[in-house]
C-alpha cells in the first residue's frame, strides 16, 4: 500500500491535479489511471461519464461526536442573550444536559441516530469518519457510545474510526476528585481493547477540565495499553497541550486554537498533525478561528474538521467548513483540500488506504457539480456533492429536481 506520510507545510500548496482524466475501478478497488483517450479502449463492463465534472478523493472527517443523545436548540437563545456558558449549564444546558440524554437514550435509539447523521455525512462527499464517544462520562454509556459506533461501522458504507473519549469532562461528583474519575475511565481500557470497540483514547486538555500533568499521566497509560492517542487542546487556554501532545507522539492535536508559538514550532517538527476545527469558532461567536496558518507556514501538517457535535458545532456539512477555512483562517483551496483528504486520513490512522486516488487503494472518490476544485470553497453553503462512490460502489447521486 501507499504509506507515504502526511502533506506539511508548504508542501500543502502543490496539488496534483490531472486534467481529462480516467479512473479503472475493478471490485473495489483502483486499478488504473490515465487519460480518458486511453481509457476510452478499455473493455468496462460500466462506465460513469463525469461529463467535465471536478473528481476528488472522498473526503475524510477527522473529529466527530456522531453518538450522542437528545439535541441543545434551546440552547441557542440563551448564547444570543449573552448567557454565560457555566450559567446555561446551572439551568441544566451544556454538555451535561447531553450526557444525561445519551445516559437515558437506548441503545437502538443511539444506532438509529448515528446512522442517520452518517447518511447526511454522505450526501456531503464524506466517506472515512471518526467518531468519538464522551457523553456518557461513565462506564455503562460510554461503552454502550462505542458499541453503537462498532456496529454503526458494520452496517454503514461508510469506515468509521472509533476513539475513546470518556475523559470529555468531569462529572459534577468528581469535581473535586478529577483523578479518580480518571482512573475509572482509565480502568475501561482493558475492555474497550477486548472488545475491539476503539483505536485511540482522547482527553480534553483545559481550563476547568484535565490539567496537563493529569493528561500526561491518563495518555501514557493509553499508551501503554496499545491505544493512538489524541488530544482536545488549548482550544480556549494555551495551556500546552499542543506541546504535550508532540512530546506523547499523539497522532493528532485537536482544536489548538490559541497553541503557543512554542508549540507550533514543536508541532512542525514532529508527526503529529493539527485537526483545526473552524465550525466551533464560527458556531460560538469566537473571533479568534485559530493558528493554522502559522502551523502551515511553521512546516506543520493540519486538517480540519466539523468537530460535529450537539453543543459548539451543529453540521455535518464539511464543504461549509472548507469555506469557513478559507475565509477565516486564510487557507488556500490547495492546502484546504489537503487537509480536507490526504492529511484527515493520516489524522485518523488511515492515511494508506484513504484521502488519495491511487492504484490499489480503496476506490473512496466523489464527482462535484463543480469545474474545478476552487470552486468548492467559494461556492459556500450549499451541497455540491453529485455522486459518491465507497469501495467501488456508488452509495450517493444526487437528485434530480422535476
Amino acid at each position: 500500500m501507499d504509506t507515504i506520510g502526511p502533506v506539511k507545510g508548504t508542501e500543502m500548496s502543490d496539488l496534483t491535479v490531472w486534467n481529462h482524466a480516467a479512473i479503472g475501478i475493478k471490485d473495489d478497488i483502483v486499478v488504473w489511471l490515465g487519460s480518458a483517450e486511453e481509457a476510452s479502449i478499455l473493455d468496462a463492463s460500466q462506465t460513469i461519464d463525469a461529463k467535465g465534472r471536478l473528481v476528488t478523493p472522498g473526503l475524510v472527517e477527522p473529529h466527530t461526536h456522531l453518538v450522542f443523545g437528545g439535541s441543545r436548540e434551546r440552547e441557542m437563545a440563551l448564547k444570543q442573550q449573552g448567557v454565560p456558558y457555566l450559567e446555561i449549564l446551572k439551568q441544566g444546558g451544556g454538555i451535561l444536559s447531553t450526557v444525561r440524554a445519551t445516559q437515558a437514550t437506548s441503545y437502538g435509539e443511539l444506532l438509529e441516530k448515528a446512522l442517520f447523521h452518517l447518511d447526511r455525512m454522505a450526501t456531503y462527499g464524506i466517506t472515512t469518519v471518526e467518531a468519538k464517544s464522551g457523553y456518557g462520562l461513565d462506564r455503562e454509556t460510554e461503552l454502550k457510545q462505542l458499541r453503537v459506533a462498532k456496529e454503526a461501522n458494520e452496517k454503514h458504507p461508510l469506515d468509521i474510526v472509533s476513539t475513546f473519549l470518556g475523559a470529555h469532562a468531569i462529572p459534577p461528583e468528581y469535581k473535586e476528585n478529577p483523578e479518580a474519575f480518571l482512573n475509572e475511565m482509565a480502568g475501561l481500557f482493558d475492555e474497550i481493547k477486548q472488545e475491539d470497540l476503539a483505536e485511540f483514547v482522547d482527553i480534553f486538555t483545559e481550563t476547568g477540565v484535565f490539567s496537563v500533568p493529569e493528561s500526561r499521566r491518563y495518555l501514557m497509560k493509553a499508551r501503554e495499553k496499545g491505544f493512538g492517542l489524541k488530544i482536545h487542546a488549548d482550544e480556549i487556554d494555551p495551556l500546552g497541550g499542543t506541546e504535550l501532545a508532540v512530546e506523547l507522539g499523539a497522532i493528532s492535536g485537536d482544536h489548538l486554537a490559541v497553541a503557543s508559538d512554542e508549540g507550533i514550532g514543536k508541532l512542525a517538527n514532529s508527526d503529529t498533525i493539527g485537526v483545526i476545527l473552524p465550525g466551533t469558532s464560527f458556531y460560538l461567536g469566537k473571533d479568534d478561528y485559530g493558528r493554522a496558518r502559522e502551523m502551515i507556514d511553521a512546516g506543520a501538517a493540519i486538517a480540519i474538521s466539523t468537530d460535529f457535535n450537539p453543543g459548539s458545532s451543529v453540521t455535518e456539512n464539511l464543504q461549509l467548513i472548507m469555506s469557513i477555512a478559507a475565509l477565516k483562517l486564510k487557507l488556500s483551496p490547495e492546502e484546504i483540500w489537503h487537509a480536507v483528504t490526504v492529511n484527515a486520513a493520516h489524522a485518523i490512522g488511515r492515511g494508506d488506504v484513504a484521502g488519495k486516488i491511487a492504484v490499489g487503494r480503496k476506490a473512496d472518490i466523489v464527482l462535484w457539480d463543480a469545474p474545478n476544485y476552487l470552486y468548492i470553497p467559494y461556492h459556500y453553503g450549499v451541497n455540491h456533492t453529485n455522486t459518491v462512490i465507497k469501495n467501488g460502489k456508488v452509495i450517493y447521486e444526487r437528485q434530480e429536481i422535476r
